[in-house]
Formats: structure tokens, sequence, C-alpha cells
């Protein structure tokens, strides 16, 4: 009888062991309370960034209708000026809603923390208690079978207390693999939540140039009223100056350019659509070639790229891997005559491409950059009639940045990419096919 009180005891041990388990679970369930509250506050604040954001890309929906109704109609100084104007508050929209998607993503990120501190607390008491469980059934085990019969009189009661052994140890196996499989999970949304946030930071960075882009606007708006003392007649008179003189520096750009010598390989450029688009939103405003734009806007009467509508500020994409080539300003030397801020990209593919017309370039001549990476933002630079980006496409070995003695602005020299005239390429021929669909 004595074998028989000694497993009694073991097998209470056990059992008790198991009890305290469930006591842990039970004593850490207020934490999950309130923890439950903790979420449910975390997801109201999130639900409120989420409005926020709705409102501000409504209102900038609406900034983006103005500057398209805007670029429509006659150029003239107040539309300049208020076209300004819409731009800064569009691009302090912008930095509102990223920085309210940061804040949406900490709160999340804080929620996931929280959960896999709890889930972990839960896991290490389980186990600690299965551990002293395992410890204390050891002694059970080493007791043969037939000891445990021969100190019970009924066989009944034996069989139970062997299937509630099992029983036990089987359901808290369970429970630790599933709270393993949900660490697990809650392990994998962190780590996605923080690659977002990294994301996300990287957007705040990008769009803090813009708001660069934004001071430099009120200083071109500062000088533009300087210049035209706010008289419509003396903007009018500029733009008129502006026009002539880039009539003047077309010709004579077009006319180096035909003296370069270039024989163009065919084999030595890629494939119909290799390129991907360097704006998120593509709606195209002038095709390359002879255009009724083009008779009218340059002195040869064809466009030597493709325009894309893009309001002051659109980040603009590398369209594949490549190496800047170069980077300038040609405003500095000549203002509203040419590219303005440009960057040249040599592609890894032999092709090469100029984005013209930037607000502000964030690469440097040298660099490597891959597809789909921000080299620069969309602006209103050089010769523009409004804002927008212009790409030029050539046969990679056929361009560089050279200086060209400017007569459109004696006594300067332009430096900007040049290149034979039989080089420049269709650039939507090697970008994706369009679609109307494309337009956001």
């Amino acid at each position: 009888m004595k074998l028989s009180k000694d497993w009694k005891r073991q097998f209470k041990l056990v059992f008790t062991g198991f009890l305290g388990t469930c006591l842990v679970v039970t004593l850490i369930f207020p934490a999950f309370f309130s923890y439950g509250q903790t979420a449910r506050d975390l997801q109201n604040k999130i639900e409120q960034k989420n409005e926020d954001i709705a409102k501000l890309e409504a209102e900038i929906k609406q900034y983006q209708i103005q500057l398209n109704d805007l670029g429509k109609q006659k150029s003239s100084l107040a539309g300049e000026l208020k076209q300004l104007d819409i731009t800064r508050k569009k691009l302090v929209a912008d930095i509102a809603i990223t920085q309210n998607k940061i804040d949406k993503t900490n709160l999340k990120i804080g929620g996931l923390s929280s959960q896999i501190g709890s889930k972990e607390e839960l896991i290490a008491n389980d186990l600690r208690a299965i551990a002293e469980n395992i410890k204390k059934t050891d002694e059970f085990e080493q007791t043969t079978l037939i000891e445990i019969l021969l100190s019970k009189n009924d066989f009944t009661l034996v069989w139970n207390d062997v299937d509630n052994r099992a029983t036990v140890r089987e359901k808290i196996r369970q429970t630790i693999n599933e709270l393993r499989e949900v660490k697990s999970e809650l392990e994998d949304t962190r780590e996605e939540t923080i690659a977002a946030k990294k994301e996300l930071e990287a957007l705040k960075s990008k769009l803090a140039d813009q708001k660069k882009i934004v001071d430099q606007n009120t200083k071109d708006k500062n000088k533009l009223l300087t210049q035209t003392k706010n008289s419509e007649a003396n903007y009018q008179a500029l733009v008129a100056d502006r026009r002539a003189k880039t009539l003047v520096f077309e010709k004579e750009l077009r006319d180096y350019e035909s003296q370069l010598k270039y024989i163009l390989d065919p084999s030595s450029l890629p494939g119909k659509g290799v390129l991907s688009w360097p704006l998120d939103s593509i709606l195209i405003t002038q095709m390359f070639g002879k255009t009724e734009d083009g008779k009218r806007l340059y002195a040869s009467g064809t466009h030597n790229g493709a325009d894309f509508r893009a309001s002051i500020g659109t980040p603009v994409k590398a369209m594949t891997d490549g190496v800047v080539a170069g980077t300038g300003d040609t405003d500095i030397q000549c203002p509203g005559v040419s590219f303005g801020r440009f960057v040249l990209i040599k592609y890894n593919n032999g092709l090469a491409g100029t984005y013209g017309h930037l607000s502000l370039v964030k690469v440097s001549a040298g660099q490597k950059v891959k597809r789909g990476e921000i080299v620069a933002y969309s602006g209103n630079t050089g010769y523009s009639t409004g804002p927008h980006l212009h790409v030029s496409l050539y046969a990679k070995d056929a361009v560089e940045v050279k200086t060209l003695p400017s007569k459109s602005c004696p006594g300067r020299v332009l430096t900007q990419p040049i290149s034979a005239i039989n080089a420049y390429l269709d650039p939507l021929y090697y970008l994706p096919p369009y679609t109307a669909s494309m337009v956001k």
C-alpha cells in the first residue's frame, strides 16, 4: 500500500503542476485584458490617422485639378503666381500625409511589440511549468507498470490515472505549439511593419526634399515679382524675351548637333519596352518627333523627346539600372532657354536618357542608380511653358555633357547633354505600353 500512496502523491504533484500552469495563464489574462484595451485604443488612433490621410488626399486631388486647369490657361503673371501658391499647398499636404503614415506605422509597431511581449511571457511560464511537471513525472515513470497494477485494487482507477496523465501532457504540448506559432506569426508581422516604417522614413526624407523645392519656389516667386514689378506687361515682355532667346538657342544647338558624326548601330540597342516609367502616374503631353507643339515651340519643328505631366515636386525615377553621366542647370548660364536643371543617365542596356526642367536633382555624376530609384523631382526650370518632365533618349555612346558657346546669351557658355541628331531615339518605343488607365 505504501507504493500506492507514493504513486498517488506523485500524480497529485503532477496534476497540481498542471493546475499551476492553468493558474499562470489565469493570472496573465488580466494583462491580456489590459492589452485588449490598449489594442482598441491603438486601433482607434490608427483609424483616425486613416481618416486624416483620406482628407488630405482629397485636398491634394483638388489642388491637382486647380493646377491642371491653370496649365490650360494662357500664361500670365497672376496665373504663374497662383500656380506657385497652390503647388506649395499641395506639397505641404503631401508632407502631412507622410507624417500621418509614419505615425500610423509606429502605432502598429507598438501594438505588435506589446502582443509579442505578452505571448513570450506566457510561453516562458508554460515552459517552466512543463519542466517542473516533467521532473516530477520522471519519478513516476521510474515505477514499473506491474508495480502500479499491484498497488491498485481497481484496474479502472489505474487506467484513468494513466489516461489523465497522458491527457495533461498532450494538452500542455499542444498549447505550447500553438503559442509558438502565434509568436512566429507576430514576429513576421513586426518585421514587415518595421520594413514599412523604414520605407515611410525614406518617404519622409523625400518630402523634406519637396519642402526645399517649395522654399525654392518661394524665392522664384519673389524673384519674378522683382523682375516684373508685379506688372502683367513686364511679365509678358519677359516671356517674349525668353521665347526669342530659346528660338535662337534651339537653332544653334540643332546646327551644332547636325555636324556631329555618329554611325548608329541598331544591334547595340535593346528591344522594345525595356524601360520602366519615370513617374508613378503617366500622362503624355507631347510625343517625340514632328508634333503640332513641336512646330510651334521649336525652331526645328521637332520635339527631341517626350513630355509628361508632372506637377512641381513629383518624384522622378531611373528607368533602369545605370550610371549618372552628368547633372547641371542651364538657367545658371542662360535662364529660360534650355533644360534648366537636368540629369543625364547612361543605362546598362545601351541607352541613355536626359531628364529636363527639374526642380531638384538628387544624384551626382558617377553615381550608380537602380531602376525605380528617385533621382530628381520634376519642375518648371529652363524653357518650359508649365511644370512637366521632359525625357530625351539616345544611343548610349552618342551623348555627353558638353559646353556650347551661346549666341542667345552672348558671352555665356551652356553646359548640357549634347548628341548627334541621328542618335536621338523615341522614348515611347522603349517604355511600357501607354494606356489611359495609367493616369491617376
